[in-house]
């Protein structure tokens, strides 16, 4: 028999016969990891241990001191909640159940459940997992498998896709439950140690619209109880963040019926924050040299052929049909920068050219994947774009990185770095991606940055370095990026005169500081709990006047805080009920004010942690704030 290759992560490599399986590799390594090997990852994919090896490739071994055995263990998790789902509803129809990043969730059809349903089902998931039933891979020939789901339309069109093809198919075997799946999985039904049925919600069958409507349910699992509890807590503080709830608290932003979906309405406390975010971005942009356009919502959808935008993102975009001429609203800013760019004439000596946008894109997705701020119709990115000469690439994208740091810092954002790679799905040649790919990787090389790569995350355009960040709850998001463009310029037949006479193409970088304001204020309105920075809030300071007798006084405080967003609580309140509603409002800063205070020309400062200090001249605590706000401070010390 024929071999093949394996690359093994530390470099070496080993020959094994072709058609030997993940296992068996690992087997070959040594007696101890065949014996705890779980699944495998080949060319970075995660595969079953029964996957055979083919050709040449790259491979890892799964165990259960891998981080991918929680992927494994919640895809076994998956198939034990579709056995409990059947044992108390056998006519329900199973279509797929994918592991995630928070645990897993199977789409069923032909079913209908209640609160009352998912306790009977995770009762039954308890007891299937004490069961401590084998899970065992066994294969089919293709036309055994149809008959198994004569009755399943569902399964029957997996097969004819995913799984199409001449040869056998695999299931997975546990107790009397069996599902056409590729794996991996775990060992025994008896390895997950916390299983918990979540909750429900309604999916179409293919994220299609038109098609299916199916009942999906939401579970998670970890190896130990422990572990779920700790995370069921973490959830329970994060629904207690959700950004919906104190979005509607706060009147930051709306999202009705009557609007469409995806398409918030930013309320004057949502804009406050916004604008504020802007303002501090545009600071930057400008200190780095980019200069500001604006480019419409509607082009012709010429452009977007030539950028290559329509052959990729057709299906996403809202198109229009105007006097028979096809216009579509822009999926991404990059298209009318070029433009832009191309109507100049340029020497070598203006690049790098740096333009900026708060550019408004529209894409158009599945209204089932649609969920407040994090994933919307219309979103805005704090867009920009720089022209320069190949020679120019690693000082623009070193500065860029810098910056980068330095929002992340201001939000008292922690952050990872990766190197995404060119996707499946993508436009130029290998020797274009090769080379920009190994700028990138000398830029992160050369500022001895950590990170990690990412194989086929690039954009179809180019590869990109993503920031990565975590909020307070440990959850982590996507946000800044920085990707470099060779195609878009060959595409647009950007140019520009070189030293020698001659025209050159620039090179295209792209980069965005937050990525989009929506899902950055999401993110930020969750870190936060709401409780906004000084300079961020809506409302900064409320002045509380004990009575009306001291309404004057408060007033004439307020005029000398001008530049500031500052409110008198006028209503006939009692102080204490007063101080109550400012710190549920999370007004960062109250300022009670009675007689004391208005005969001495002084202040009582209370923030929202409930710290107080009597008797401040108003000018001190004007410089504490200036101090605080102009600093950007996340955590200040109270009138330090």
């Amino acid at each position: 028999m024929s071999s093949v290759t394996v690359t093994l992560p530390d470099g070496s490599t080993l020959d094994v016969e072709s058609g030997a399986t993940v296992e068996d590799v690992a087997y070959e390594i040594g007696p101890g990891l065949g014996r705890d090997t779980v699944a495998g990852k080949i060319d970075h994919e995660l595969v079953a241990k029964e996957q055979p090896i083919t050709e040449d490739c790259e491979i890892e071994i799964v165990t259960d001191q891998s981080d991918e055995y929680l992927d494994a263990l919640r895809h076994t998790a998956a198939h034990v909640l579709a056995q409990a789902i059947l044992r108390h509803h056998p006519d329900a129809k199973l279509t797929i159940g994918p592991y995630t990043d928070e645990g897993f969730y199977y789409d069923v059809a032909d079913v209908e459940l209640d609160a009352d349903d998912l306790a009977e089902i995770q009762a039954e998931a308890e007891a299937i997992i004490d069961e401590d039933l084998d899970v065992e891979r066994v294969e089919y020939a293709r036309e055994d498998a149809r008959e198994t789901y004569e009755d399943n339309e569902f399964k029957r069109e997996i097969l004819e896709t995913e799984a199409a093809g001449d040869g056998p198919v695999s299931f997975y075997e546990q107790g009397e439950f069996e599902d056409l799946c590729r794996g991996p999985h775990v060992d025994s039904t008896g390895e997950i140690g916390g299983f918990e049925v979540l909750e429900t919600s309604a999916a179409y069958w293919r994220g299609d619209e038109e098609r299916e409507t199916l009942t999906r349910v939401y579970g998670t699992a970890f190896p130990t109880e422990s572990e779920l509890e700790d995370y069921l807590e973490r959830r329970e503080e994060a629904q207690e963040r959700d950004h919906r709830k104190l979005g509607r608290e706060m009147d930051l932003f709306s999202i009705p019926d009557v609007t469409g979906p995806g398409l918030p309405l930013y309320h004057p406390n949502g804009k406050t924050v916004l604008r504020e975010l802007s303002e501090f971005v545009h600071g930057l942009n400008r200190e780095m040299g980019y200069e500001e356009v604006e480019t419409p919502h509607l082009f012709r959808t010429e452009l977007w052929k030539q950028s290559g935008h329509y052959d990729n993102y057709v299906d996403d975009m809202f198109l229009l049909d105007v006097n028979d001429e096809e216009y579509g609203l822009k999926p991404m800013n990059c298209p009318g920068h070029a433009t832009i760019f191309n109507q100049g004439s340029w020497s070598y000596r203006d690049l790098p050219v740096r333009y900026f946008e708060d550019g408004k894109v529209y894409r158009k997705e599945q209204r089932g994947e649609l969920s407040g701020l994090s994933r919307v119709w219309a979103f805005t990115i704090d867009d920009g774009h720089v022209f320069a000469r190949a020679d120019q690439i690693e000082e623009e994208v070193r500065r860029l990185m810098d910056t980068i740091i330095e929002v992340l810092d201001t939000f008292d954002l922690d952050y990872e770095v990766a190197l995404a790679t060119r996707p499946e799905k993508s436009v130029g040649s290998d020797e274009i991606w090769e080379q920009s790919e190994n700028q990138l990787r000398e830029v992160l090389d050369q500022q001895g940055v950590d990170y990690d790569v990412e194989p086929g995350d690039g954009a179809f355009y180019g590869p990109k370095i993503d920031f990565g960040f975590s909020d307070a709850l440990g959850r982590s998001w996507d946000g800044p990026t920085v990707q470099l463009d060779f195609n878009m310029p060959d595409r647009f037949d950007l140019e520009y005169t070189g030293s020698d006479n001659d025209a050159h193409q620039p090179v295209m970088i792209h980069r965005a500081l937050y990525g989009s304001y929506e899902r950055f204020f999401m993110v930020l309105i969750e870190h936060y709990n709401g409780r906004f920075p000084t300079w961020l809030a809506p409302e900064q300071v409320r002045i509380l006047p004990v009575t009306d007798d001291n309404l004057g006084y408060a007033h004439r405080v307020k005029n000398e805080l001008d530049g500031y967003r500052v409110e008198v609580e006028d209503r006939d309140w009692t102080v204490g009920r007063k101080i109550q509603q400012a710190h549920d409002d999370n007004v960062p800063y109250m300022l009670v004010l009675g007689d004391d205070e208005e005969d001495a020309g002084t202040v009582s400062v209370r923030d929202r942690q409930e710290r107080e200090r009597n008797d401040i001249p108003l000018a001190t605590f004007l410089e504490h704030l200036d101090a605080e706000v102009e600093g950007k401070r996340t955590e200040p010390d109270f009138l330090a």
